[in-house]
């Protein structure tokens, strides 16, 4: 009773300090620091292999073309994403109080969904890259200029801020009279609807249709695109030409079916399929695995960026061996 009484007072405490106390990951203090060490170690590698990828597509010359460009910015959603949740978690797993400012829970949840909203746009114009790339390449350089990839670009990162804006706002503005202790390891939006004192309707409208026009619309445009490269390919008569052009776009399907799946699975399943335990782990998977594991994806399966991080990686030998 002691222990339960200790709880309710920090509870309350933090209320009226206007905080929010974020459940994370209860556990023993051993695990916590084996938590610690893991998603540190995954944040680091993280922010490491996307910053090298958008390196090597600044410095070298062989990868300044559309793909790389788009690719690059991808690298800076990834790295992003991860560090808006990330290093709260961190502080959090070793802190006695686990807790977020009201201001800071709802920056959070902005710039987190406004970033995951920019992806899934760009999904879709990394799709239709490949598409005019495979199935009009004598157009693609007058379709793809230098000015139409910084307005797509553009269009990304202001269509990301903006889709999202009404349903912050409108979250914002809702009246949250206590318990304030969220479910998760960072301000998602279900579990923190559940803290409002108010009919919600309205907010868990404007967030499905939201969801389903930002998930469904890139997810159309996405598949469109590859239905048309797939019926492309096939009609290509040499079996190298084939691979050669799968291999453009294979890396970047295998990304844009996990960052679909995972999402719509999260954010689109019926409400009675919904869990604590199931939504943390997702959500794990989409905001800390699924960066960690891009770059390595685009890399590996990437020749031109083998090859340009080999001559990046020679060039200082070079230099040394010529003096």
């Amino acid at each position: 009773m002691a222990i339960l009484a200790d709880g309710n007072r920090d509870t309350e405490a933090a209320w009226q300090q206007g905080l929010f106390i974020l459940v994370g990951f209860p556990n023993s203090l051993e695990v916590e620091i084996v938590f610690f060490v893991v998603f540190l170690f995954v944040y680091l590698v993280t922010v490491l292999a996307n910053a090298l990828i958008i390196v090597l597509v600044y410095v070298d010359c062989h990868l300044h073309s559309p793909m790389y460009y788009f690719l690059s910015n991808f690298s800076f959603i990834e790295i992003s994403t991860t560090s808006t949740l990330v290093p709260k978690m961190l502080a959090n797993v070793l802190s006695e109080k686990k807790t977020i400012s009201f201001a800071g829970c709802f920056s959070q949840l902005y710039f987190y969904f406004s970033l995951v909203a920019a992806e899934f746009l760009l999904f879709a114009i990394m799709s239709y890259d490949r598409y005019v790339a495979i199935c009009h390449p004598l157009r693609y350089p007058t379709i793809m200029t230098g000015r139409v990839c910084n307005q797509l670009v553009l269009s990304v990162w202001v269509g990301g801020l903006l889709v999202i804006l009404p349903s912050a706002v409108l979250r914002a503005g809702l009246p949250y009279c206590g318990p304030n202790v969220i479910e998760h390891y960072f301000c998602d939006s279900t579990p923190l609807l559940r803290l409002a004192c108010t009919d919600v309707w309205v907010v868990e409208l404007t967030d499905l249709v939201v969801s389903s026009v930002l998930l469904l619309g890139s997810l159309a445009l996405t598949a469109a695109s590859y239905v048309r490269i797939i019926s492309t390919i096939l009609w290509i008569p040499s079996n190298q030409g084939r691979q050669k052009a799968s291999a453009t776009c294979a890396s970047h399907f295998v990304v844009v079916s996990l960052g679909f799946g995972i999402s719509i699975f999260i954010y689109l399943r019926p409400p009675q399929m919904n869990s604590v335990h199931l939504n943390k782990i997702l959500s794990v998977l989409s905001s800390i695995v699924t960066p960690l594991l891009n770059p390595f994806i685009f890399s590996l399966r990437n020749e031109q960026m083998k090859e340009a991080l080999k001559r990046t990686l020679c060039k200082p030998c070079g230099l040394l061996a010529t003096q």
